[in-house]
C-alpha cells in the first residue's frame, strides 16, 4: 500500500536512489560523508526529523509502504522543500515516481537520532509532573522505557508508580548504574535540581531532560534539554496577542478606508469635486 497513487511523480526527488558516495542534496547542498552527517545537521532540522519519524511510524502502522515528499511534508506540517533538505542531511533523496520507502526512511532517521541503541529513563521528582512522566505510555513505545524513579519523600519509598518502585535520591548513582540509565528527567523544584543533576552525572548519565525552572551547570560531555512549560505558554500568549493586534489594525484600516469612500460618495452626490473641493454647478 502506498500513501499516493501509482505512478505519481515525486517531482523534486532524484530519478533513482542516490548512492552513498553522492555529496549533493536535491537542493544542491553539499552533504558530508555518512559518519559526519550527524555533526552537520542543524538543531532545528534534528527536531523536525523527530517529527518526521513520528509521522512515518503512523504510516507504517497503517501499512503504508511509500510516501511522497509532498504527503510527508503536509502530515508533518512543513513545506516540501524544507523536508527534502532535512532528509538530504541524512542521505535520503527518495526515488522519482515512488517517493520515499517508509521502512527505509524510518531506519535512516532512527540511526541518525541514535535510536538504534538501548535507552533507559530515570524520573526524579515524583510529584504531579513526575507521576505523569512515569505513567506516560509514549516513552516505552518510542524506545525510552522508564527504568527508575527517585524522590525525597520517605512516604513514597518503595511505592510503585507505573509499576516501578520509587527509590531515594541518595541511591541515584547506584540504581542508575545498575539499570543502565542513559537519560535523566528532572521534575523536581528548582532548589534541588542541581544536586539531582550532579548525582545523575556521577552515575554516568550523559543526557538530561530538565523540567525544573533553573539553568543546570553540567560538564561539556553532558547534554541538557530544558523544558519550561510556563515559558512555552508565554510564547503562545505573545503570538495570540500579536495576531489579535494585527486583526484590530486591519479592521481599523478597513473602517477608515470605508469612511473615506463614503465621504467621497457624499461629496460627489452633493456636487463637490473630490479632487479640488470645488462645488460643481449643474
Amino acid at each position: 500500500m502506498t500513501a499516493h497513487g501509482e505512478g505519481v511523480r515525486d517531482g523534486d526527488a532524484h530519478g533513482a536512489e542516490e548512492p552513498a558516495s553522492e555529496q549533493q542534496s536535491s537542493d544542491g547542498v553539499t552533504i558530508p560523508e555518512p559518519q559526519d552527517r550527524a555533526k552537520a545537521i542543524p538543531e532545528a532540522a534534528v527536531a523536525r526529523l523527530a517529527v518526521y519519524l513520528r509521522v512515518l511510524s503512523g504510516f507504517a502502522e497503517q501499512e503504508v509502504h511509500t510516501v511522497s515528499s509532498e504527503e510527508l511534508a503536509v502530515a508533518a506540517g512543513v513545506n516540501s522543500a524544507k523536508l527534502r533538505k532535512d532528509l538530504s542531511y541524512i542521505g535520503s533523496y527518495g526515488t522519482r515516481g515512488v517517493g520515499y520507502e517508509v521502512a527505509v526512511l524510518i531506519g535512516q532517521i532512527e540511526r541518525t537520532l541514535g535510536l538504534t541503541q538501548q535507552h533507559s529513563v530515570a524520573v526524579i521528582g515524583i510529584g504531579n509532573l513526575g507521576h505523569a512522566l512515569a505513567n506516560y505510555g509514549g516513552f516505552p513505545s518510542r524506545g525510552f522505557p522508564v527504568a527508575a524513579l527517585f524522590d525525597l519523600d520517605p512516604d513514597l519509598m518503595g511505592v510503585p508508580v507505573g509499576g516501578i518502585p520509587v527509590d531515594h535520591v541518595d541511591d541515584i548513582p547506584r540504581v542508575c548504574a545498575e539499570r543502565d540509565v542513559t537519560i535523566g528527567a528532572i521534575a523536581t523544584p528548582a532548589k534541588g535540581a542541581q544536586d539531582v543533576c550532579d548525582r545523575l552525572v556521577q552515575a554516568g548519565v550523559r543526557c538530561v531532560l530538565n523540567f525544573a525552572p533553573v539553568v543546570l551547570q553540567v560538564p561539556e560531555e553532558v547534554e541538557v534539554r530544558k523544558v519550561d512549560l510556563a515559558v512555552e505558554m508565554q510564547i503562545l500568549s505573545f503570538h495570540v496577542a500579536r495576531r489579535s493586534q494585527e486583526t484590530s489594525e486591519s479592521t481599523a484600516s478597513g473602517a477608515e478606508a470605508d469612511g473615506a469612500a463614503q465621504s467621497k460618495t457624499r461629496d460627489v452626490n452633493a456636487g463637490v469635486n473630490p479632487v479640488d473641493g470645488m462645488v460643481v454647478r449643474p
